[in-house]
């Protein structure tokens, strides 16, 4: 249930109604925007009269989510969530440019790989220290050695970094070099992990799982809501389907899609969602006209050695084209791309 004020309303009407849904035994979360103050009520009550608040002095509305998603809906937060990672935001004006490597190989080349990354304009440095493979025979990552890489090599630059948890073990250690903790497809539906994330005050990245529907991803979401760190962000990734070109079927209707349904912001990774080089930059370019709140791309100093993902990771050169193309398309639409630092 959702309880909206009225412009103006006074703090004591405010922590009235918010007592009296206590007291009526909901859990009440409380969201303040520029004019507005809006309460969501949460808790199965069939036998409660929604007449009750409605009367109460500084009340403008009351009505019921049908979403079975209350905090990720726009029932629940009219405007788009902006979301502040140390200064640099996701979801507001501009488009924000995540680019690394899939993992962290080496110090070499996390460091060069983030020094090109930063002088084409992006502003997060992605890598993953633990990796989630399909076969236990394939490169698992460099654990804390690679996060402290990474957190090195994005300080140079000035970057924000952003790195995957896998499991609960591992939280507090990639949150302390992490900037955005990284919630993998393969785990979009642990709920306990989720919850456990939520418990923070950090931003998350929850990606689409590859079999998962959109309400079943934004329930995935409500967890770490629910637990009450609003810093969430979606990430698009590419779904399963029948066909056999690409290694995922880049799902881009879900951005327009989530874009009516939730107010958190939305990102598109078309490095996973077709698996080949030669499509991510078309893709990319797509998803930024959808209006995606930031890319996720892989970029690599040398593709063709890389220990994982080589084959959807782009060459320097092209990541460099790519920034170009996205600011006018960006512009066109709009928006903004950060661009690249002036040469010294």
């Amino acid at each position: 249930m959702i309880v909206v004020f009225r412009p103006g309303s006074e703090e004591s009407q405010i922590q009235d109604v918010i007592e009296r849904l206590n007291r009526y035994g909901f859990d009440v979360h409380r969201s303040s925007g520029v004019n507005q103050t809006v309460l969501g009520a949460i808790g199965v009550k069939p036998e409660f009269d929604p007449r009750n608040i409605r009367v109460m002095e500084g009340v403008a509305e009351v009505y019921r989510v049908t979403e079975p998603y209350k905090f990720a809906s726009r029932s629940w937060k009219k405007e788009n969530t902006v979301i502040d990672v140390g200064g640099v935001s996701i979801g507001g004006e501009e488009v924000a440019a995540i680019a690394g490597p899939c993992s962290v190989e080496d110090e070499r080349q996390i460091h060069d790989t983030a020094a090109h990354v930063a002088a084409c304009g992006a502003t997060f440095l992605r890598a993953g220290a633990f990796k989630p493979r399909t076969s236990p025979y394939s490169f698992q990552g460099l654990g804390e050695q690679g996060l402290q890489w990474l957190r090195a090599a994005a300080d140079e630059q000035g970057l924000k970094t952003i790195s995957e948890v896998m499991e609960i073990g591992q939280i507090d250690l990639v949150a302390r070099y992490a900037d955005i903790l990284q919630i993998g497809a393969r785990n979009m539906q642990n709920f306990p992990l989720l919850k456990e994330v939520g418990k923070l005050r950090k931003p998350v990245l929850l990606k689409r799982g590859p079999s998962a529907m959109i309400d079943e991803w934004l329930m995935s979401a409500e967890y770490v809501l629910s637990e009450g760190n609003a810093q969430v962000m979606l990430c698009e990734r590419g779904i399963r389907t029948f066909e056999t070109y690409t290694r995922n079927t880049l799902d881009l209707s879900a951005v327009p899609v989530i874009k009516k349904r939730s107010h958190l912001p939305i990102l598109v990774d078309p490095s996973h969602g077709t698996g080949i080089r030669g499509k991510v930059i078309p893709m990319a370019r797509a998803a930024v006209a959808a209006g995606a709140d930031g890319l996720m791309i892989e970029v690599h100093p040398d593709p063709d050695r890389a220990k994982s993902d080589g084959p959807q990771s782009l060459y320097f050169e092209q990541f460099t084209d790519l920034m170009a193309q996205i600011r006018l398309i960006a512009q066109a639409i709009g928006r903004v791309v950060r661009d690249a630092p002036a040469a010294a």
